[in-house]
């Protein structure tokens, strides 16, 4: 196997407070953010906030980016433009919000801010649709959902592979993650749409493969290894599976990176939240998950001692 980082012998278990300390003031600001979140005062997508929908024809040639900056202008920065069927079938679906959209009055402002930025005056209107508060607290209620399941799937599966103070340790590593970045799109005021619960679930999935492969190499060293302090044992299996995380977080990383730079305005939230999971599926597995697991282990021998 190609090895980026060789015979690394970092302290990781040594260090751990300093990363609990990290990880304490990253999870306040991620509760902040959850809080934001509930209260429905951070920036929600038109998701969870509701509006309408108008799917439009244009007579003359359009494309995507011109009908952006044609509803930025007219201060509709929330604006969810998508093209429908073939490339010159000049046809389009725009989603707006409840404040933009209010009394019914949908279909008349999109057209009049689409005919007024284009000069289109054929512009007609193929249908029309609106999505409720209801709806959208529902489908917030849903989201959260999504993710309790997912953790407690990693939960279940942590603790039939492994032992139950491994499955603990992943599932909170695994929270940690998806809170962090939580708090981090709130801090950064970046919207929140069904592509970011998304982007959760991913590094959900992304984090608990790090984590596994870092537990197997340390459940394989503490069966095999009998005579070594166990913070030895759990560094040594760290490192040695250290240069593997780290590539396969560059590898992933490119992709997303590319996401991020090229997939334009709609997939931006989602690949920023995907970057930023990357790099804390990595560093949670290490001094997250491990950690914990060394602590309980230590306070169990503890235990036992005394009595």
């Amino acid at each position: 196997m190609i090895e980026l980082i060789k015979n690394t012998k970092f302290d990781f278990i040594g260090k751990r407070k300093i990363a609990y300390v990290i990880s304490l003031i990253l999870l306040l600001n991620g509760l902040f953010g959850i809080f934001k979140v509930i209260t429905g005062t951070a920036n929600m997508g038109l998701d969870f906030t509701g509006g309408s929908t108008v799917q439009v024809k244009f007579s003359e040639p359009m494309t995507v980016g011109k009908i952006r900056e044609t509803m930025i202008a007219s201060n509709f920065h929330k604006a969810v433009i998508q093209q429908v069927g073939a490339a010159d079938s000049n046809e389009f679906m725009i989603r707006i919000g409840v404040k933009d959209a209010e009394a019914g009055q949908a279909e008349q402002k999109v057209v009049s801010v689409l005919t007024a930025g284009t000069g289109d005056k054929a512009i007609t209107v193929s249908g029309s649709s609106e999505v409720g508060p209801v709806v959208s607290s529902q489908l917030k209620e849903k989201a959260f959902l999504a993710v309790f399941w997912a953790l407690v799937g990693i939960l279940v599966y942590i603790w039939i592979r492994f032992k139950f103070k491994f499955a603990v340790a992943a599932t909170l590593a695994t929270f940690h993650d998806v809170i962090v970045v939580i708090g981090i799109l709130v801090l950064f005021n970046k919207e929140i749409d069904l592509l970011v619960v998304t982007a959760l679930l991913t590094l959900a999935g992304y984090s608990l493969t790090d984590t596994v492969v870092v537990f197997d190499r340390i459940r394989e060293n503490m069966r095999n290894i009998l005579k070594q302090p166990l913070n030895e044992i759990m560094n040594s299996s760290i490192n040695q599976v250290l240069s593997r995380s780290v590539i396969t977080a560059l590898t992933t990383m490119f992709v997303a990176a590319a996401l991020l730079f090229y997939g334009g305005n709609v997939l931006f939230n989602f690949s920023f939240s995907f970057v930023i999971g990357i790099v804390l599926g990595v560093y949670s597995s290490v001094f997250v998950a491990s950690p914990m697991v060394y602590d309980w282990e230590m306070f169990e021998k503890k235990h036992r001692t005394v009595k």
